[in-house]
């Protein structure tokens, strides 16, 4: 069974509610690590730099190790931590979440507060596309260019039906393919390919990393 890591976002997206006259402008985006973070809630604060508060979360690591919150002025509790619940719950990593609040002159109280700061970065994240993570290895394939074209049909197919990708190939001196597979499908590939080839083709394994994987 393929480990599970936490998943991102493919894009950045802004979404605002309208809550007792208080406008909730919410940021989420990809981040590679801290420092980017950093960066694209350095650009909100400068972009909006008129509000009143501007509330942060974030999750970054491979595994969703590391975190950090701010209510930026807020009640304490009230902003960041539920931000960042928001995004735990989610199961991911690698995002920032930036919640600019316009006051409407109404307080709506530590309850209040939190539900908005929550609604506000969950219905942010129901509109982003997620980007699965998974632990993939690297594979590539010589073939001759004679069989180039139709090697090239056999491993997308193959990729198609193993959770596996495929990227460009390289064409030199043969063909090279390289494809990223899940390991317990390592030996499928070797037996398909072999089965494709009479045998001729063999799959040279190399390392094994986290890859994005676009959800569905």
């Amino acid at each position: 069974m393929p480990a599970a890591y936490p998943s991102t976002i493919a894009e950045p997206v802004e979404h605002e509610i309208v809550i007792t006259r208080s406008r909730f402008i919410t940021t989420v985006a990809p981040v590679a690590d801290v420092a980017d973070a950093d960066r694209v809630i350095a650009e909100v604060r400068r972009r909006r730099w008129d509000a009143r508060h501007n509330c942060t979360a974030m999750v970054t690591g491979v595994l969703g190790d590391q975190a950090r919150s701010s209510d930026d002025g807020e009640p304490s509790g009230t902003a960041g931590v539920p931000m960042l619940e928001v995004l735990r719950r989610r199961d991911l990593t690698d995002v920032v979440a930036v919640v600019t609040r316009y006051f409407g002159g109404v307080k709506l109280g530590a309850g209040g507060l939190v539900r908005a700061y929550s609604t506000s970065v969950s219905e942010a994240l129901d509109r982003a596309a997620l980007v699965r993570r998974q632990a993939l290895t690297r594979v590539t394939v010589d073939a001759p260019h004679a069989d180039a074209g139709r090697i090239d049909n056999v491993l997308r197919d193959w990729v198609r039906h193993h959770g596996a990708t495929l990227g460009d190939p390289v064409y030199a001196a043969t063909a090279t393919f390289e494809l990223w597979v899940p390991r317990d499908a390592l030996d499928p590939l070797r037996a398909d390919l072999a089965a494709a080839s009479a045998g001729v083709l063999e799959p040279v394994v190399g390392e094994e990393r986290v890859v994005d994987v676009p959800a569905g």
